[in-house]
């Protein structure tokens, strides 16, 4: 029976392990929730299979739901899988062995005790620790080597000294054991302790991850709302310019009176100079009119001329008026997000087109805005549900949807986007309340 509950143990810390090592390196297809319940299912069959006490089905077993929980829930070839599965049982197999001949050298008397609760549960438990301690530093070579560009973190190399001086702890706990006749209550706390030390390495190595995470996200978030200011002023100088230039225009008779003067006076260098200076103004720039909000004219017509260059067709129908109760940050962030998704979809297909309405729902208080565009194959998995990206580094990705929901969320409305296979299109369909 004791034998039964700390093999339980082991499966229970290897799949918390196996849950950091791959969330570490690794970007997820599916949300947590059904990560964790793949994981738990995988290692409970595993967990039944060693009842059987055959060590060449439990490594093989072991191999395999690695494998399976690798493939089907990351983003990885079958390559990368077996690879990753591979260095996974070796080590687990590696520290095992480790962790006896090193019972065996500080404690020859331990494993005499046949199958004392308590002796097992610290063979158990040191094994763990340092296939924990072994997975710690092996994360850490790894993540480098994936995050080439990426300075490397001192800090882990001091979280390192955690696991290992709590081996060293195992070993004195070995040790005691083996070569003092301790009470009931002793033996219960030693236990205990070893649990709670392994416990306590897990935790804080959870932790550290967790608050490197949002480290991350907060400082993609950062980069995304300056990428979102730039754009912004980038959108408010185009309205200055559209405007200088209606100045221009207005006082181009003043010019012509100029110029009339200077031929009258048959000063022909002078001339040409001043229509010169004339023709480089920056104001004399062609200014498309999409829609009657200038900033959000101003972004159409950027984007609209990036499909010219891309031979995407874009076409777009802003009702006049609707969406002026939104503020023009958040049509910056808004349709720049929007945007960028659909070319990024459109672009490399033959005959592809980006389509960008707004109207209001009659008698009603609601702007419907939808974007459709042409998109080779469906984004969404077809398991999970979860838009997939075409990002280099998918860890990063989904910044712009969150975005966009931010902003849809705070006019009170919601956000529907399917795919279309017949006419391999995407489409986004957002509802936002106008605000009185």
């Amino acid at each position: 029976m004791g034998k039964n509950i700390w093999c339980f143990f082991s499966f229970l810390t290897e799949a918390i392990i196996l849950w950091q090592y791959t969330s570490t390196l690794f970007a997820a297809k599916r949300t947590a929730k059904k990560e964790l319940t793949i994981l738990c299912g995988l290692y409970f069959i595993l967990f039944f299979a060693s009842l059987f006490h055959s060590k060449l089905l439990n490594v093989a077993l072991y191999f395999v739901f690695n494998f399976i929980f690798l493939i089907t829930g990351y983003y990885m070839n079958a390559y990368s899988a077996f690879f990753h599965s591979s260095i996974l049982t070796s080590v687990m197999i590696l520290c095992e062995v480790m962790v006896y001949y090193i019972v065996r050298f500080f404690s020859p008397h331990f494993f005499e005790r046949g199958e004392n609760f308590h002796f097992l549960a610290l063979f158990a438990i040191f094994s763990k620790l340092m296939f924990f301690t072994v997975i710690f530093i092996l994360l850490h070579f790894l993540k480098g080597r994936q995050n080439h560009d990426e300075r490397p973190d001192k800090s882990a190399f001091l979280l390192a000294l955690i696991p290992i001086t709590s081996v060293f702890v195992m070993v004195t706990f070995t040790k005691i054991s083996d070569s003092c006749d301790l009470s009931p209550v002793l033996n219960w706390m030693l236990t205990l302790s070893a649990v709670f030390l392994l416990t306590i390495n897990l935790l804080i190595f959870g932790i550290e991850q967790y608050n490197r995470k949002k480290s991350l996200e907060f400082m993609d978030m950062q980069l995304l709302l300056q990428k979102e200011s730039d754009s912004a002023q980038y959108y408010e100088m185009l309205l200055s310019q559209h405007e200088n230039q209606s100045i221009l225009i207005h006082d181009i008779k003043k010019h012509l009176q100029s110029i009339n003067t200077l031929n009258d006076k048959r000063e022909h260098d002078k001339i040409n100079l001043y229509i010169h200076e004339l023709m480089r103004s920056s104001d004399l720039k062609e200014v498309s009119q999409l829609c009657n909000h200038e900033t959000l004219n101003a972004i159409l017509t950027r984007y609209g001329r990036n499909c010219l260059d891309k031979h995407i067709s874009f076409h777009a129908d802003i009702r006049s008026g609707i969406i002026d109760f939104i503020a023009d940050a958040d049509i910056t962030s808004l349709f720049c997000n929007l945007l960028d998704n659909a070319i990024e979809a459109a672009e490399h297909i033959s005959d592809s087109f980006i389509e960008v309405s707004a109207y209001r729902r009659e008698k009603t208080p609601f702007v419907v805005i939808t974007v459709v565009n042409s998109s080779r194959k469906n984004p969404f998995d077809e398991q999970s549900g979860i838009l997939n990206t075409t990002k280099v580094n998918k860890c990063k990705h989904g910044l712009g949807i969150k975005s966009i929901r931010k902003i849809v969320s705070k006019y009170q409305g919601n956000i529907q986007m399917y795919y279309n296979q017949e006419s391999q299109t995407f489409h986004t369909v957002i509802t936002v309340k106008q605000q009185k």
